[in-house]
């Protein structure tokens, strides 16, 4: 359970995602981890509420071990993923900030058992972010950044290119985009029932189509994210 005065638990993979948060806490501390590399951890206080930023490393089996001890070490009221992600839905630009409400695997595959695309077995065909909170995220996202989309993120331990984006689309024609974290805090954090969200913005585009913008600096789109999740802070 969780707790009015609990923090807000926030996930970036890089350190370069991470970076614009904790440059924004206010009396911040490093904080020790149990992790020998790759985890990082800082604790202040970001718009006025007690925050924890924790760098967990790039993909599934980093996202998810991180996301377990910051959850289980500190309690948070709720848990949002941060960062770049990549735009997969063909009219998605660089620089649009991707509100996820739903997140499934992108290179999962059961579907020779009956399972839908991205479902593992045992688990549901998608996570799904609680609405109220969802509503809370895209509010902070639109108070902060111009281009804004909700809906379907993917995630999975490879690196969306021109010929993996065409497939995936066909297999997920709501996704917005790809990334390699997001679904797995998802998981976590509803196995230990806490509720989450992500806000992502894009820093590439997975297949641009002739004259589309393809690239942005990851510190101009980890500023973009920060600057939701610190709105998204101020409404706690």
């Amino acid at each position: 359970m969780t707790s009015p005065a609990a923090p807000l638990l926030v996930l970036a993979a890089m350190p370069e995602e991470a970076a614009p948060l904790v440059a924004r806490l206010e009396s911040a501390e490093r904080l020790e981890t149990p992790f020998t590399s790759g985890v990082a951890a800082v604790r202040g206080r970001l718009a006025g509420r007690d925050a924890v930023v924790v760098t967990t490393g790039i993909g599934i089996a980093a996202a998810t071990a991180a996301a377990t001890w910051g959850i289980l070490a500190h309690g948070p009221s709720v848990v949002v993923a941060a960062g770049s992600c990549g735009g997969l839905a063909a009219d998605v630009e660089v620089g649009t900030l991707i509100v996820g409400d739903t997140f499934t695997y992108s290179i999962a595959d059961a579907t020779a058992f009956g399972y839908a695309p991205g479902q593992v077995p045992g688990g549901p065909e998608r996570f799904a972010a609680d609405g109220a909170w969802a509503d809370r995220a895209e509010r902070a996202a639109r108070e902060s950044s111009g281009a804004v989309r909700r809906g379907l993120m993917l995630s999975g331990d490879a690196f969306v290119t021109a010929p993996l984006a065409g497939p995936m689309r066909e297999r997920f024609p709501s996704a917005l985009s790809a990334d390699m974290e997001t679904t797995a805090s998802a998981r976590t954090a509803e196995a230990l029932g806490v509720p989450f969200v992500a806000l992502r913005a894009v820093s590439d585009l997975c297949g641009p189509a002739a004259g589309q913008q393809f690239h942005l600096e990851l510190d101009q789109v980890a500023e973009t994210s920060a600057r939701a999740v610190e709105a998204f802070a101020a409404q706690l």
